[in-house]
Formats: C-alpha cells, sequence, structure tokens
C-alpha cells in the first residue's frame, strides 16, 4: 500500500505548484497529477458542478490505485472536500487561502486576499476569515481572467501584468503588509507580484504547508513510501500537453485525458 501513488488533482495546471511543493518534501512518493484544464477555471461554476468534476477527478485517480488525494484547488476544497470525505474512504488533504498566518503577522492589521470568486464567496472561506481577522482591514479580489491566462501559458504577457497591477492597486493603497494567494495557479505569478507590490510586502500561499500536511497524514495512516527507489510520477490533461509541460521544468510524460 506505501507504494501506491498520490493522488493531485486540480482546475488545470495551476496545481503543479502544490505537486512541486509535495515532491521537494517527499521525493521517494509516486505521484499521479490530473490537469481539468478543459473545465477551468472552476470558480465560475456552482458548488453542484465542482462536486461533480471533483469526484470524477477523484475517481480516476482511485482507478490507479491511489492511496491518498490532494485537492489542489482552492475552489474545489471549499466547495467540494466534506462531500468527497463522505463519499470515498481514502485520506484527502484540502487547499485553502493561507489568510490565519496572515491575519496573525499583520503589523499593519491590513491583509490582500487574491482568489477566484468560487473561493471567496465559498463558506468555508468566510468562515475562516471571520475567525481571524476580527479587527483588521480585508481586501479581497478576485483574480478574474488570471487563471485562463496562465492556462494559455502567458504567465508574462503584457495582458496578466496590466490585470494584476488593477487587482493590486487597492491593496496597496491599503497599505497591506501581507497577500495571501488563494489559487494555486497563482504561484507562477510569483516574479510579476514581486515586481508589482512594495518590497515589505510578504507573499503566502498553501504549498509548503499541503506538502507538510500531506507528510503528516501518510505518517499516520503508515502510507510513507520508504522504498528507496526513483520516484514515477505520471501527469494527466486534458487540455494543451504543451503549457503543462512547460510549467513542469522536466523531461516528464504528459498524457492527454479525455474527459
Amino acid at each position: 500500500m506505501s507504494e501506491q501513488p498520490i493522488g493531485v488533482f486540480d482546475s488545470g495546471v495551476g496545481g503543479t505548484s502544490i505537486w512541486k511543493e509535495i515532491h521537494k518534501l517527499l521525493p521517494l512518493e509516486n505521484n499521479i497529477y490530473i490537469a481539468d484544464s478543459a473545465n477551468a477555471p472552476y470558480g465560475h461554476k456552482s458548488t453542484e458542478q465542482i462536486i461533480e468534476l471533483c469526484k470524477k477527478n477523484t475517481e480516476f485517480l482511485l482507478k490507479k490505485g491511489c492511496k491518498l488525494v490532494v485537492v489542489a484547488c482552492n475552489t474545489a476544497t471549499t466547495n467540494a472536500i466534506k462531500e468527497l470525505r463522505e463519499t470515498y474512504a481514502v485520506p484527502f488533504i484540502g487547499i485553502e487561502p493561507a489568510i490565519k498566518p496572515a491575519a496573525l503577522q499583520s503589523k499593519h492589521k491590513a491583509v490582500g486576499i487574491l482568489a477566484t470568486k468560487g473561493t471567496l464567496s465559498s463558506e468555508l472561506f468566510q468562515k475562516t476569515s471571520s475567525l481571524y481577522t476580527n479587527g483588521q482591514q480585508v481586501i479581497e479580489q478576485v483574480g478574474e481572467g488570471l487563471v485562463e491566462l496562465i492556462e494559455e501559458g502567458k504567465v508574462d504577457s503584457e495582458e496578466t501584468k496590466i490585470l494584476l497591477k488593477k487587482y493590486l492597486q487597492p491593496m496597496i493603497e491599503a497599505n497591506i503588509d501581507y497577500l495571501v494567494l488563494g489559487c494555486s495557479h497563482y504561484p507562477y505569478l510569483m516574479p510579476l507580484l514581486i515586481d508589482i507590490l512594495p518590497s515589505h510586502v510578504k507573499i503566502i500561499d498553501s504549498g509548503e504547508a499541503v506538502a507538510r500536511q500531506t507528510k503528516t497524514i501518510l505518517e499516520k495512516h503508515n502510507l510513507l513510501n520508504n522504498q528507496n527507489t526513483n520516484s514515477k510520477n505520471e501527469f494527466y490533461t486534458n487540455g494543451n500537453i504543451g503549457i503543462l509541460k512547460s510549467l513542469l521544468n522536466n523531461p516528464f510524460e504528459v498524457n492527454f485525458l479525455a474527459f
């Protein structure tokens, strides 16, 4: 059982930012990744549609023998992970915006959150935010169009820069000292974010925390792979194979997924 793969899925290529952190922390683990790019972004869909897509992704991974599933999508986690945990027997790891550490560490009591509409409007996010941001100024911004641009391979495009400047300007004016990235696609915008934001603003994403939680759960269930062999990593997409390959920066095989 311990040699079986970890399953990871996202609404597209962005979740590879999560997979990279998992692979870095747990290099012996085998992984199977699904980029459901044909249905990206999930943030525009209803809760029912998101749950249906998440179940389809999960069932593909379970048929491949995955021992644990990482939902590497904020919108999918906040809208569907409760249903997934109630439906399937394997452990699930979710991802949600790291609002808690940002709120607790903010000296200016002003925090920015860049996320999808589906994440910001979800009950889970609203509950977490209200718990930790009392008395703080929270600037929530829907990153409309950003996921689509990343899925099209336009991470460094002028169009992306213009959108980011527009979305970040109210946060800069509010003197935020933390920016929370609430979408697993957004870490790929890090160079642009650093260039646009004042130098004192710290940017937080959830990748490392998800990797640590994955390790904790594997240990808890005695599922850690301790075999000293090269790990096997498989990638599937129903979108542009070339864009997924370009983000992996490695000669991994990428397969077309006919979803």
